[in-house]
């Protein structure tokens, strides 16, 4: 049965003949050593055309279509097309593996490109938003990431001039990019008018922001910065698809065949027309052009490589030829010379010389061809078409001998006789055709036997039978010639077979994988001297396997290179090479075949690198002659770990079951309870399926795992420290070199290592994210400073770390069976082996990747399953142990030699300076010397041997050993069993710690009256312990069963066992012998109990839902208790012994009465007054609250209650221990929870005294003890846990301010939608009417004698030549957000600078002069601004932005970080917090960036924000996080508050750990909802609330109340680092005492109050800060305040309108002054010059419209409510006032002659009022017929008319004062406009933009000169346009700044400003205006 193992021959991949040039472009360079490098199939191609060699990279898995040189032209960048593909980063010359990039694209890699100094890869996916990722390649790590383009991108560059700044170019559009931080920001190329938008294929950077870009109609766009600013038409006749830029300039290759050289100014230099050459031809198309110096290479679509010298530009040079597009069947080698022949859909047949591996013919036919037969003779060559016909050319000359017709279908095979007497023909309609050779072709027979396609053809030798394959995977045989169908197997038994390219048949049963029906291989081809057969299959494999190969699924050598299938495959004539081609890939390869002789020469060839293991990779199928796996080994790879529930799920559960707690939680619950535990000691170490997880740590302790802890355990004390970090069990420990930290890996969803002191048991860092289910391997690197990792996902993954940091380095797919081990190699940080089932592999870091390589076996050994690895004295030498008992000796990959050391599997190894130590399953540790030549010693782990210190019993001699460490002058031993032994060199042998064995453990009993507890377990044990401090196992004794339940009688001396098989027995307490056993029952005894006070019954209650009661002095059965539905899972007694209380499995509670066992109803109430003796029944009423919210997903399976009645334990099924108060009435009680258990506890006890509880851990084995620490006895130390399942009823307080901040939902600019209620058409949509003239069909002469139109627009400078405004500069802005941000008001520059925010731009304001300047790169409203505080950062500013989306694409939430003096932007994070960043803060260096997002997770994040890197992420909390602030003097510690929320978290390695604010301490202390944060020293945190109090935290827990610090809720506070006083802020009434803001001492102690001069009712304080004897306060009414600390002096740096809309506005007509009226029902007066506020005007209800008269003397307001107010300027006093509408006015203008006032509002109505009647206002007549509300109104210069536009987006013109509606269009456009702010008409129908679905432009206001406009729109936008602007979507500027909608805008007099009015923002901005020069 040879088929059992591979072949030992070998292919080497020796040429192939192909370049890919379809689909793919810009893909074929010169390497710096002057060779070529392009790709085709799945494999790079370095082709030396000196030496005419190639060599070949193979680390794809799948076709590559990219390519990328590096600049040194040394380093290849390729990319694949797959599910998950990836980029590697490879040597052209070594052809080895340097980076590989993966885990980011899907479906492919489009484009690559190297940045200027080759640090940085950018690459585009093929995924539907065509991903754009940079890449640090080295690293292989992702440093940015954003969406490309909707469309496919086909090129993109690094702008080689520009830092930081790359081009994309692909179906119509242009992109340019700039990275900063993390954040890719494109901007769309402009094409304007220059040129038509339509596809760019290629593109090349130059100086000066120059880019040059090929375009599908072979123009050349030429771009400076984003617009294009010329074209260079015809450069080609057809798409440019490639363009190369050089020294020398640019070449150009297009579709039409040519190549063009321009200069670096682009001018042309020459053409060189490739279909003109020689070896051209019609069609040709350039897919890819490389000029370097005088050569240019060339690839075509038709896969061609063309070489050009320059000088001699028409003789270019054919290197490399391959077949065009179609698919390549057709394959046929010659019978007597080197030669091969393909054909191809692209009708074309080739002849291959396979030794000067060239093309030696080629001829082109009229027809795709097939298949293709060479004759015996070598003359004739017969090919077989698609179209049915077949032709036979000679081979000489290629001329044709025939062609012959006669079948439609395709011809799919055809093979000569082998005496050449006879062709036979397959066709795809079934039959096969036979021909006669010498009677030219005439067909002689036909064979119809088949029912589908014929597939497969061979003769026999003697030409006398035929077999065929067809479609269905028939095998059939035909009489030759005449074709008649033999069905007689007897007469096939003897024929030979002249050659074997049959898929089925016996001979190839073997190349069909077991237990399959697919059809994928398409092509066999026997070798019948070497037997060996060949195959080719669909997945681009070539395999090789023995022949022939009988039994299904065969060993196998595996090849790959081609891309999906192999379509033909055959052996040279002489057995020298394969050939095999590719159907899609139209490629050829030849494969040199190395017999097995020559092997060991080629030994150096044979792990060729890959990583798909494709090189020499044994078969898929299991080895079958491995011998049978060792028994424990087995068990273990049974073992998944997989949990129905992990921890992580936990809070997604709890939300789902949210609803029903709704009702449950309105009765107010228990608190917790006062008592706490802490977890004292451990029995137990986890051996039976863990290994090499003990060590001694620096201080001589010893550190393992037990469950979810790490023990770290004083072997002189007998003490434990415990590291509590895991929620799940541990599987694997590893040390550090030093000796001081450990690393442990668990299970989980996403399992994560923690990484720990073993001295001060705190986390240093937390790793995950990589892994699944669970990690069961690590190992640290001999500096340290990595870690590797082994996940249990089902590719068992490894992972490299850099654990400090947290960073994943490299990740690989490991193998698909078990890996035991990794260890990481001591001199090369970057090597490492692995080590598993049939599994030794050799690791290298490549970049993101590492490369493996299997160890290579030889004749040595066979391949067999390592337990265990070490590396020896040098980087090559490694050691393996296996399961069958041998030491591997390994050097560099190969297996050099075998040693026996153990009888069965060697568990652990551990390298000495001087030798090596082996441990067992035979129970022996053996000593070697440094080479395994001798064994030193050995020793046996046995009972006789154990020292008298023990701590505990052997159970059996020589237990398997699973760890070994050695240390401080001992042997450290750990076993299968559990116990951890030391040995000392003399031999005796120490126990220290032990627990059960495998097998469940669940029964446990506590002694009446003696500290001692016993278990009993599956594992066929009863076992006594010590709790004293002793901690020893006293006493064990097998079982024949396990068992499941015990107890001790009440006076201790008797003990009764419950076992599995439904007996029971009691021994005698001491000695464990028995004194009397039972069996009544079938099934699991599963609890038992003896009654209170003699113990004179025993109940036994059993899973077949009996209880039995035994009279225990008779030894008699006395009672059954019957009724139960379900299995009986607890039972307790009355104290009397009268009643028992039972629990089912069915959730029953019942109550029988005793000795006889009748069945008792007792309700509920009465159940709580019978007094229990005990208690450990999970239901009734007094446990109700134990069962948490998710109890359908978890069992609470045990409990018991302390016997004074007042504290309850539980344990459940996730692995918690809690205690409740009892009784626990009411749903979901409060609880303490304690995590050291992995999955169920399955009981728990307290001790007699209640001074320790005892619980015991289902399948983790271990009984661990912990301490009870009473209410009032604590030392001050975190309890581990203190959360219920529901966060707490009580509200955390209200306040309006905070409810507003906390409901505000933010939306991004570009969906906001209109302000106004608007209906109708919009504008640019409407169809125009048609003037009078064209309705009566008047054509009027182009040159009118009418007199000129009339100016549009009144102009007042007139006598100066009229200069277009050119540009808008923002000057000034009136405004802050302090409504619903906070902590955004800071000082810069000592003092003298102040920065804050509103809408999106950040502000720095002098305080001295008032000037401002400003950050506008936002894209959308910032909320969050912080300040770096560190010196080497100064004025660094972050802020934070609204946002969408998370797809890190332009309206993704932003962070900002910049430079506040020069506005520079120093990085941009775009994150992941949906909706917005609402909280941001540094670190005490400066260097890291806290960031708080409004997702619904309120997700956390800290960035590294110089290089943009995010270095960890945690949802924070599942309600609002108001502030998150780093300790001052921490980059580790920060706090975060928010509602009913205040979290203290640690920032390890890339993990966030949390600890909620612990408020138990504190009596009548409740979680409210915490606003602010402040620091102090050791520790002390500060959080102002929502009541006005201020909580002092100690870490985390809660140790006093500052009572009212403040009246009102404290919003804000700060800590000052200087001298460490604390300025809080709150929201407060001014009083004589109190103040809204106070300065403190650095503990909250004393206060100094400081009054806000506002005038408001309440000061409520948004932000303060404090500097050099000054604090700065921003308020809720937008004041920014400077308060004196010495003299409490109020100065008002800036004032702002505090409720938005501002709807009002108007300027002065002639002085620099505006006035602003708001919803806040101010009207302001603002300065222009002194940048300030004048005055405001209180009105008391919300004003709409103000209105200055033509002189400035007088000022008209109108109001929400209808009315409208006169003010005279000059006193302020009320001319006159009037109400005649109930709805807003929206518009009041007075007439230019001052004598109407026109009054619009939105009851459809304009009313008109003369003046001259003085101030009592009757309106004199209105406006009727108006369709909709009034936006805005203009009068005519003369005064007679008014134009109204309406919310249904119609303007109208009015005749004043009658009213009457104007009609008359003609007339119309003859009026003259005093004013114009109309958005709608003709003349601005420009303004109107295509993107205005939802939003509209919502002002507008034409300048005093009359020809510039601007507008302002709901998107917040401020655009500039020329007037009039009839065109629709006329050209325009835009500015942005405002949030979204702007709801007013006006020119200042003279054109000399523009002001804007912000709705959402309730700011003024103020821009200058640039006027074109003269």
């Amino acid at each position: 049965m040879a088929a059992r193992s591979a072949p030992s021959c070998h292919l080497r991949l020796e040429w192939v003949y192909g370049y890919r040039g379809h689909q793919c472009r810009n893909n074929l360079y010169y390497t710096a050593a002057k060779e070529i490098v392009y790709f085709v199939a799945g494999v790079g191609v370095v082709y030396s055309p000196r030496e005419h060699r190639q060599k070949f990279y193979r680390g794809h898995s799948d076709d590559i279509i990219s390519l990328a040189l590096h600049p040194e032209r040394v380093l290849v960048a390729t990319g694949q097309v797959g599910k998950d593909p990836y980029i590697c980063v490879w040597d052209s010359y070594t052809v080895q593996t340097i980076s590989v990039l993966k885990d980011v694209h899907t479906h492919g890699i489009a484009c690559l490109a190297f940045d200027l100094d080759g640090q940085r890869l950018v690459s585009v996916g093929l995924d539907s938003k065509n991903a754009v990722c940079v890449w640090d390649w080295k690293r292989g790590k992702m440093l940015s990431m954003a969406p490309g383009h909707t469309d496919r991108i086909f090129d993109i560059s690094w702008d080689l001039y520009q830092p930081n700044k790359l081009v994309s170019c692909g179906v119509k559009h242009i992109k340019f990019w700039s990275l900063c931080g993390n954040a890719l920001t494109p901007k769309r190329g402009v094409f304007g008018k220059m040129g038509d938008l339509q596809t760019i294929l290629c593109l090349a950077c130059a100086r000066d922001e120059l880019t040059y870009s090929g375009a599908l109609s072979g123009d050349i766009y030429v771009w400076k910065g984003i617009n294009l600013i010329r074209t260079i038409q015809g450069a080609h006749t057809a798409g440019i698809f490639s363009m190369n830029a050089c020294e020398e300039g640019f070449a150009t290759g297009g579709r039409d065949g040519c190549i063009r050289l321009w200069d670096l100014t682009f001018k042309p230099i020459t053409v060189i027309d490739l279909r003109e050459t020689d070896q051209g031809y019609k069609g040709l198309s350039v897919r890819s052009v490389c000029w370097r110096g005088d050569h240019i290479l060339v690839g075509t679509q038709d896969s061609e490589i063309f070489e050009i010298v320059v000088h001699e530009r028409n003789k270019p040079f054919l290197i490399m030829q391959g077949h065009c597009e179609g698919e390549l069947w057709a394959l046929a080698v010659h019978p007597t010379k080197p030669l091969a022949v393909t054909g191809s859909d692209d009708h074309s047949v080739r002849i291959w010389s396979l030794v000067d591996h060239a093309l030696i013919a080629r001829c082109n036919m009229e027809e795709p061809i097939r298949c293709a037969a060479i004759n015996i003779d070598g003359i004739h060559l017969a090919l077989g078409m698609k179209d049915g016909s077949f032709t036979v050319l000679r081979v000489r000359d290629m001329t044709e001998v025939v062609h012959i017709k006669d079948r439609k279908e395709a011809i799919h095979e055809l093979k000569y006789s082998p005496d050449g007497t006879y062709l036979a023909v397959g066709c795809n309609d079934s039959s096969v055709d036979v021909y006669g050779v010498a009677q030219r072709y005439k067909k002689v027979g036909e064979c119809v036997g088949s029912l589908s396609f014929i597939t497969h053809l061979d003769w026999s030798s003697d030409t006398r039978y035929l077999q065929t394959n067809d479609g269905n995977g028939k095998r059939l045989f035909y009489r030759m010639p005449g074709g008649k169908e033999v069905t007689s197997k007897e007469e096939i038994k003897g024929v030979h077979w002249a050659s074997w390219t049959c898929v089925s048949g016996l001979e190839v049963n073997g190349i069909w994988p077991k237990y399959s029906d697919i059809n994928d291989i398409n092509s066999v081809d026997g070798n019948y001297t070497g037997q060996v057969l060949v195959t080719a299959d669909d997945y681009g494999v070539i395999k090789l396997f023995r022949y022939p190969c009988l039994r299904k699924g065969a060993k196998f050598r595996k090849y790959i290179g081609h891309s999906a299938h192999v379509t033909n495959v055959r052996w040279s004539h002489d057995y020298q090479w394969v050939i095999s081609i590719g159907g899609a890939d139209h490629s050829v390869f030849q494969w040199k075949f190395i017999p097995e002789r020559k092997l060991k020469d080629a030994l150096h060839i044979a792990p060729q690198e890959s990583l798909a293991d494709s090189n020499s990779d044994e078969s898929d199928s299991d080895l079958s002659d491995v011998p049978e796996l060792d028994s424990e080994i087995e068990q273990e790879t049974q073992l998944t770990y997989r949990r129905q529930v992990y921890k992580e799920d936990l809070p997604q559960l709890k939300e789902q079951c949210k609803e029903k707690q709704k009702s449950a939680t309105s009765k107010r619950r228990e608190r917790a309870p006062g008592n706490s535990i802490r977890l004292h000691f451990v029995h137990g170490y986890r051996g039976y399926d863990c290994r090499s997880n003990l060590f001694y740590t620096q201080i001589g302790e010893i550190v393992y795992h037990v469950a979810a802890v790490g023990v770290v355990y004083n072997r002189q004390q007998n003490t434990q420290r415990f590291y509590l970090g895991h929620d799940d069990d541990i599987l694997c420990l590893a040390i550090h070199p030093l000796k001081d930290y450990v690393a442990t890996g668990q299970v989980g969803r996403d399992p994560s290592i923690h990484v720990w002191d073993t001295e001060t048991i705190k986390p240093l860092s937390i790793l995950k994210g990589y892994h699944q289910y669970g990690v069961c391997a690590v190992d640290f690197s001999a500096d340290g400073k990595r870690l590797a990792s082994v996940g249990i996902d089902d590719s068992h993954s490894i992972v490299l770390w850099d654990w400090k940091k947290g960073e994943k380095l490299s990740i690989a797919r490991g193998s698909k069976d078990k890996i035991f081990v990794v260890k990481m190699n001591p001199y090369v940080p970057d090597k490492l082996i692995t080590a598993g089932i049939k599994h030794m592999k050799f690791w290298r870091r490549a970049g993101g990747g590492l490369i493996g390589r299997k160890g290579y076996i030889g004749t040595l050994g066979k391949n067999d399953t390592m337990m265990c690895a070490v590396y020896g004295w040098t980087e090559e030498m490694a050691f393996s142990g296996t399961s069958t008992g041998d030491v591997c000796i390994w050097r560099d990959i190969f297996l050099v030699k075998t040693v026996k050391a153990h009888d069965g599997p060697v568990f652990s190894m551990h390298a000495l300076e001087k030798g090596f130590v082996t441990g067992g399953k035979d129970g022996v540790v053996a000593l070697w010397d440094d080479s395994f030549e001798r064994c030193l010693k050995t020793y046996a782990i046995k009972r006789a041997a154990l020292a008298p210190g023990s701590k505990g019993l052997l159970l059996e001699d020589n237990p398997s050993i699973r760890a070994i460490s050695l240390g401080h002058g001992h042997i450290l031993v750990g076993t299968k069993n559990g116990e951890i032994l030391e040995v000392d060199k003399s031999g005796p042998i120490t126990l220290l710690v032990q627990g059960h064995m495998e097998g469940e453990v669940w029964g446990l009993a506590a002694h009446p009256y003696l500290p001692i507890c016993a278990t009993v377990s599956d594992d066929k044990t009863l076992r006594i312990w010590d709790l004293s401090p002793s901690h020893c196992m006293l006493a064990v004794r097998k079982l024949k069963k396990g068992g499941r339940c015990c107890c001790f009688s009440p006076d201790g001396k008797a003990l009764a066992v419950g076992l599995n098989d439904g007996s029971f027995l009691m021994a005698n307490a001491d000695t464990l012998e028995d004194l009397v056993s039972f069996h009544h029952r079938k099934d699991i005894i599963s609890d038992i109990r003896f009654s209170p006070g003699s113990g004179k019954y025993l109940a036994v209650a059993s899973h077949d839902s009996f209880i039995d009661i035994y009279n225990v002095m008779s030894s008699k059965r006395v009672g059954i208790c019957k009724g139960a539905t379900s299995y009986i899972t607890h039972i307790d007694w009355d104290i009397r012994g009268k009643l028992l209380q039972v629990t089912t499995g069915a959730k029953e509670q019942l109550f029988f009465e005793a000795p006889r066992g009748k069945k008792q109803t007792i309700p509920s109430v009465e159940v709580e007054k019978i007094g229990w003796a005990s208690w450990t029944s999970v239901l009734g009423l007094c446990c109700e609250g134990i069962w948490p919210v998710i109890g359908e997903v978890t069992d609470v399976t045990t409990s018991c209650l302390t016997s004074d009645k007042m504290v309850l334990a539980t344990g459940d099924d996730l692995g918690f221990v809690k205690l409740f108060r009892y009784p626990t009435k009411g749903k979901f009680g409060k609880f303490k929870r304690y995590v050291a258990h992995s999955t169920h506890v399955t009981n728990v006890r307290w001790t007699y005294d209640d001074s320790m509880l005892v619980t015991i851990g289902g399948t983790d084995m271990s009984l661990m003890v912990w301490t009870n620490e009473m209410e009032g006895y604590r030392e001050k130390r975190p309890c581990d846990s203190e959360e219920s399942d529901i966060d707490s009823e009580e509200d955390g307080g209200y306040d309006s301010d905070v409810t507003r901040e906390n409901e505000i939902s933010y939306t991004i600019r570009a969906l906001s939608t209109n302000i106004h209620p608007m209906f109708g058409i919009k504008p640019h949509l409407q169809q125009k009417e048609p003037s009078i003239d064209e309705r009566q069909g008047i054509v009027r002469p182009p040159v009118s004698r009418a007199p000129p139109q009339p100016e549009k627009l009144q102009t007042n400078n007139v006598g100066k030549k009229k200069r277009p405004i050119e540009d808008l500069v923002l000057e000034l802005v009136f405004g802050y957000r302090g409504r619903d941000c906070r902590n955004n008001v800071h000082y810069l520059n000592d003092g003298d600078d102040i920065i804050y925010h509103t809408a999106s731009v950040g502000i720095l304001h002098n305080v001295a002069t008032g000037t401002q300047s400003f950050y506008q790169e936002h894209n959308d409203d910032i909320l969050c601004l912080t300040v770096n505080q560190h010196p080497k950062f100064i004025n660094i500013v972050a802020t934070g932005q609204v946002g969408d989306s998370t797809d890190m694409s332009a309206t993704a939430p932003s962070i900002h970080i910049w430079d506040a003096v020069n506005k520079q932007t120093l990085s941009i994070l775009r994150c992941y917090h949906s909706k917005g960043v609402c909280s941001v803060s540094f670190s005490a260096t400066g260097k890291l960036l806290l960031s708080v997002g409004l997702d619904p997770e309120h997700t956390i994040t800290i960035w590294r924000w110089q290089e943009g890197a995010k270095i960890a992420s945690r949802a924070g909390h599942n309600q609002r996080i108001f502030v998150a602030e780093f300790r001052p003097d921490s980059d580790t510690q920060f706090v975060s508050v928010g509602v009913k929320h205040v979290k203290f978290w640690t920032l390890a390695g890339r993990a966030l750990l949390s600890k909620k604010g612990l408020l138990s301490t504190l009596e009548d202390a409740r979680m409210q909802t915490m606003l602010a944060i402040a620091f102090g020293a050791n520790n002390l945190t500060f959080t102002g609330t929502i009541s006005g109090d201020v909580c002092v935290w100690k870490d985390h827990i809660l140790c006093r109340i500052v009572a009212r610090a403040h009246n009102g809720p404290v919003f804000a506070m700060y800590t000052t680092l200087r001298d460490g006083l604390i300025v809080t802020g709150g929201k407060e009434r001014p009083s004589k005492e109190g103040g809204a803001v106070k300065l403190w001492d650095q503990e909250l102690r004393r206060c100094r109050a400081f009054r806000l001069e506002t005038g408001q009712v309440t000061d409520c304080v948004r932000s303060v800060c404090r500097s050099k004897g000054k604090i700065l306060v921003g308020t809720r009414n937008a004041e920014i305040i400077e308060v004196g600390e010495k003299n409490a002096a109020c100065n008002i740096l800036v004032n702002g309108h505090v409720d938005g809309p501002i709807w009002g506005l108007a300027t002065h007509p002639s002085r620099d002054f505006f006035l602003s009226a708001a919803e806040d029902g101010t009207v302001r007066l603002w300065d222009i010059a002194d940048k300030k506020m004048l005055n405001k005007v209180n009105l008391g209800h919300a004003a709409r419209t103000v209105c200055y008269s033509p002189e400035g003397d007088m000022v008209a307001i109108g109001m929400k409510n209808g009315e409208f107010i006169i003010l005279l300027v000059s006193s302020l006093k009320i001319w006159g006032k009037k109400r005649d509408r109930r709805c807003a006015i929206h518009d009041i203008r007075f007439s230019p002659d001052s004598r109407y006032l026109a009054v619009g509002s939105s009851e459809n109505s304009v009313d008109f009022y003369d003046l001259t009647l003085g101030p009592t206002l009757n309106r004199i007549s209105y406006c009727k017929d108006i369709p909709s509300f009034v936006i805005q109104m203009d009068f005519s210069a003369d005064s007679r008319y008014l134009q109204v536009s309406s919310g249904c987006y119609k303007r109208h013109v009015y005749e004043v004062p009658s009213g009457k509606h104007l009609m008359d269009h003609a007339a119309i456009d003859r009026i003259t406009w005093a004013t114009w702010t109309s958005i709608l008409g003709d003349e601005v129908m420009g303004i109107w933009s295509r993107h205005a679905e939802k939003a509209d432009v919502t002002c507008a206001c034409v300048s005093h000169s009359g020809i510039s406009l601007v507008t302002g729109d709901d998107f917040g936008m401020v655009k500039l346009f020329d007037f009039p602007c009839p065109e629709k979507f006329a050209k325009h500027k835009r500015f942005l700044g405002h949030s979204p909608h702007v709801t007013n805008i006006r020119f200042t007099s003279g054109d000399r400003h523009v002001i804007s009015a912000g709705g959402d923002d309730c700011s003024l901005f103020v821009w200058k205006c640039v006027h074109m020069p003269h």
